[in-house]
């Protein structure tokens, strides 16, 4: 085995395996190789043949046993990766589980978990019934199980895979990820993130996820399974890994790659999990949560800092009339909970300086007060050297001249002052 300070040996289990269930009252009227076969024509090739193939097999089981032989599925836990009353009342009332199971090699394609999920849903559609995914501790209903699998292009969304849960520490937010094992490789963690990102990061996790589930599987193509595989130290993320994660490929800007050293995390206790780590590349000064919310800023494009200077009557101060005047239904929105899931608000505000105001953008955190905004700063201000990236920052609602929501592709909304920028106005000067 080739060991250099370039790449990281990353160990291959030797088998994988995928558990599914389906809670239902009293027994199943529909055997599961009948519940595939209503799957023809609605579920891409190969993946239906692959589920009629390991029905066949001996990497597949699939037994109805009593609810009452298993230990109870814990609701908190549940309820946390998003199970609704509704699907926790059915599960209440079951008698029995459906036990989907399958193993598999590593490798790709993960025949394991595209085959077990296909048969649960099938057989789940059958009875009205939900999935319980056991690896992510989800329901899924039917529809949403059998939407996961790959398309005619065997394409997949990794959102639907991978989960990343994050909790909060005396050091920022700790964030996971939650379904690479399925794949084989070591879950990811990162740690330090500033409270700000929790949309911005899970977004750079899942693509940092997406790229190095590529290098995993190109190093386990060949006939044999290796027990390492070679993955860079240095991994490159970009705004194409993020938006193929989330099935919008199209949807990528020509952002700037980004750069995370990849350390090996390996657990002391034999029942805990082992990570790989999530690090600012070598040479980079200052705490991590500067290079993360630096990361962040160059693979949302949209956010930069600039120096400008408005006319009245023209394109800027028309747009930053129409940024103020949206300012009131936008905290609203904010404060009410309706903005758009996996999305941040930013606003950008002037800050004074010796040949004009400089303005930059912060990333909010909380507006209880209609005048003050608190935040953090998206970017590092050259005219005052207090305002760094990811610094709490306190903004005058009166110094607001834009506002943005943003989600893994970069501005859904607002934005006004941007794309007078990005139009080429030039700058202007009373």
């Amino acid at each position: 085995m080739l060991i250099t300070d370039d790449f990281l040996p990353v160990p291959v289990p030797e088998s994988l395996d995928a558990t599914y269930l389906v809670p239902i009252a009293g027994l199943p009227k529909v055997s599961p190789k009948t519940a595939v076969e209503r799957l023809t024509g609605r579920l891409a090739e190969p993946v239906h043949g692959l589920a009629r193939q390991m029905l066949d097999s001996p990497l597949m089981s699939v037994d109805t046993r009593p609810i009452g032989e298993f230990p109870e599925l814990p609701p908190d836990l549940l309820t946390a990766f998003g199970a609704t009353e509704a699907q926790l009342a059915r599960l209440a009332a079951a008698t029995h589980l459906v036990v989907v199971q399958a193993e598999y090699r590593p490798g790709w394609p993960p025949a394991h978990e595209w085959a077990a999920r296909a048969v649960a849903a099938a057989i789940a559609e059958t009875v009205d019934g939900d999935v319980v995914d056991v690896f992510g501790l989800q329901f899924l209903d039917p529809a949403a199980a059998l939407r996961s699998l790959p398309d005619e292009q065997g394409r997949i969304r990794l959102v639907d895979w991978v989960l990343v849960p994050y909790s909060s520490d005396a050091d920022g937010l700790w964030f996971t990820t939650k379904g690479l094992r399925r794949f084989g490789l070591l879950e990811l963690q990162a740690q330090g993130v500033p409270d700000h990102l929790t949309r911005a990061w899970g977004a750079v996790m899942t693509g940092a996820a997406r790229r190095l589930l590529r290098d995993w599987t190109e190093g386990l193509a060949g006939e044999e399974v290796p027990a390492f595989v070679q993955l860079p130290v240095l991994a490159t993320v970009t705004g194409h890994d993020i938006a193929v994660a989330y099935g919008n490929p199209e949807q990528h800007g020509a952002t700037a790659p980004v750069l995370l050293r990849l350390e090996l995390d390996p657990a002391t206790d034999p029942d805990a999990d082992s990570f790989l780590s999530l690090n600012p590349p070598p040479g980079h000064p200052g705490p991590a949560g500067r290079y993360f919310a630096a990361a962040c800023a160059t693979l949302f494009n949209g956010i930069q800092p600039d120096v400008r200077y408005a006319r009245s009557g023209d394109a800027m101060s028309r747009a930053i009339a129409t940024a103020r005047a949206g300012l009131g239904d936008i905290r609203a929105r904010f404060l009410a909970g309706q903005l758009p899931a996996e999305t941040q608000l930013v606003v950008k505000y002037g800050l004074p300086g010796d040949e004009g105001p400089e303005f930059v953008w912060a990333g909010v955190t909380s507006w209880d007060s209609p005048e003050r905004i608190v935040g953090a700063s998206a970017s590092d201000a050259a005219t005052d050297p207090t305002v760094r990236i990811g610094a709490p920052v306190v903004v005058a609602a009166t110094d607001v001249v834009d506002w943005a929501l943003l989600d893994s592709t970069g501005v859904i909304e607002g934005g006004w002052t941007q794309a007078v920028l990005d139009a080429g106005e030039p700058p202007t000067a009373d």
